[in-house]
C-alpha cells in the first residue's frame, strides 16, 4: 500500500491541531493556504524531520494527494470540499460543513456521486466523556432518555476575524453550539424542532468584543428534550463543557472542569484564547478522528462514527437555531431546508425556560 498523502488546506489554529495526528499515521503533509502561513508551518515541522510541505495553488495539492482535510475559515468549506470531491479525493471537513443545510447537501451529494468518502470533522464524539455517554444510552442504562442539559463557553474568539462576523462564522450557535446540537441528536436521535436565543452583539465591532450566550432547546422526536447553552466570554474565560443527561433509569453528568486534562494539540503552539479544547488522555482525539476516517478507505475499517447525514443534519439544527434565534419563532424541522416551518414560540412551552 502506498505511503498515506494528505492534502491540509489551513494553516490555522484547527490545521495545528489536525497535523500532529496526520503525522502520528506516518503521513506526508502536503499544506495549502492562499496567504502564505503554509510555507510558515511546513518550515516548522521539516526543522523537526516531518515531511510536511507548502504549497501555493490546489491544484498541484488535488494532483497527488490521497486525501483532504479541510481547516480552512467556514465560507470556504464548500468550494474546496467540492475541489477535492471533483478531484477523486476522500475529505475529512472541519465542522461544520457548510454554512446552510443546502450548500451541506450539496457538498454531500457530490461525494456519493464520486464513490469519495466524506467526513465531517465532529471531534467531540471522539472525546472520552461523551464516547462513554453514548455507549451508556447505547447500552440501556439510562433507560429512556428524558431531558439533556448541554453547555461549551469560553473566550471569545479573536485569533482570525472572521469569526466575530456571523454571516461567515455563523455566530456562537453555528461555530460553537453546533458541536453540542451534534452530540444531542447523536445520544437522542433526530430533532424535529428548536427554539434559541441570542443575548449580545454577535459581530465584533469592540475590543475587546461584547460577551455572547445563546440557548437552544431541542425537541426530538422519540419526545426527549434538549437544553444547550453556549458562551462566547471574555478573554479570561476558562474553557469549559458540561453535560447532565436524564433518562428514567439514571442520569449521567460530566464537567471538564472537574478532571485534569493537558494541551495536546498543536504541539504546544497556539494563538492567544484559541479555544480549541483539551483532553485527558495520551492521545489526541484528532489523532483518534483522523485514524478512523483513513482507516474507513484505506484499511477497510468500519464506517467513522460521524456520517455524512450526522454532518448534514448538525448544520440544519444549527441553522434552524439561527433563524429561531433571529426570528424569535420556534423552527419545525423536516427534511429540507426549504421546508422549515416556524410558529409562534408562545404556542411552545418547552421553551418557557430558555425564554425566561
Amino acid at each position: 500500500m502506498p505511503p498515506l498523502h494528505i492534502g491540509l488546506l489551513g494553516a490555522g489554529g484547527i490545521a495545528r491541531a489536525h497535523l500532529p495526528g496526520w503525522l502520528a499515521l506516518g503521513a506526508r503533509v502536503s499544506v495549502y493556504t492562499v496567504d502564505g502561513s503554509a510555507e510558515k508551518l511546513a518550515a516548522e515541522y521539516t526543522e523537526r524531520g516531518h515531511d510536511v510541505r507548502s504549497f501555493d495553488h490546489l491544484d498541484d495539492v488535488l494532483a497527488d494527494v490521497s486525501a483532504v482535510d479541510v481547516c480552512t475559515p467556514t465560507p470556504t468549506h464548500k468550494e474546496l470540499a467540492l475541489a477535492a470531491v471533483a478531484a477523486g479525493r476522500h475529505v475529512v471537513c472541519e465542522k461544520p460543513l457548510a454554512l446552510a443545510a443546502r450548500d451541506a447537501e450539496e457538498i454531500g451529494a457530490a461525494a456519493d456521486a464520486a464513490g469519495v468518502r466524506l467526513h465531517p470533522a465532529h471531534v467531540v464524539r471522539y472525546f472520552p466523556a461523551y464516547a462513554a455517554l453514548r455507549q451508556a444510552v447505547t447500552r440501556g442504562d439510562l433507560g429512556e432518555l428524558a431531558v439533556l442539559r448541554f453547555t461549551r463557553g469560553g473566550a471569545r474568539p479573536q485569533w482570525a476575524p472572521w469569526f466575530g462576523d456571523p454571516a461567515q462564522s455563523g455566530g456562537v450557535i453555528m461555530d460553537l453550539m453546533v458541536h453540542d446540537i451534534d452530540i444531542a441528536r447523536w445520544i437522542a436521535g433526530d430533532v424535529v424542532r428548536v427554539h434559541a436565543r441570542t443575548r449580545g452583539v454577535e459581530h465584533a465591532t469592540g475590543t475587546p468584543p461584547e460577551v455572547v450566550t445563546a440557548s437552544a432547546v431541542l425537541t426530538h422526536a422519540s419526545g426527549a428534550v434538549s437544553h444547550i447553552n453556549g458562551l462566547w466570554g471574555l478573554p479570561d474565560q476558562q474553557f469549559r463543557t458540561t453535560f447532565r443527561v436524564a433518562g428514567a433509569g439514571g442520569l449521567l453528568t460530566h464537567d471538564s472542569t472537574a478532571v485534569p486534562g493537558f494541551r495536546i494539540t498543536a504541539q504546544g503552539v497556539r494563538a492567544a484564547n484559541e479555544s480549541i479544547p483539551t483532553s485527558p488522555m495520551t492521545e489526541s482525539p484528532f489523532h483518534t478522528e483522523l485514524r478512523e476516517f483513513a482507516a474507513s478507505w484505506r484499511d477497510g475499517g468500519p464506517v467513522p462514527r460521524v456520517s455524512t447525514r450526522d454532518g448534514i443534519e448538525a448544520v440544519r439544527i444549527a441553522e434552524a437555531a439561527v433563524e429561531s434565534s433571529r426570528t424569535g419563532r420556534v423552527i419545525e424541522i423536516n427534511e429540507s431546508p426549504e421546508s422549515l416551518k416556524s410558529t409562534e414560540s408562545t404556542k411552545n412551552p418547552e421553551t418557557e425556560e430558555t425564554a425566561r
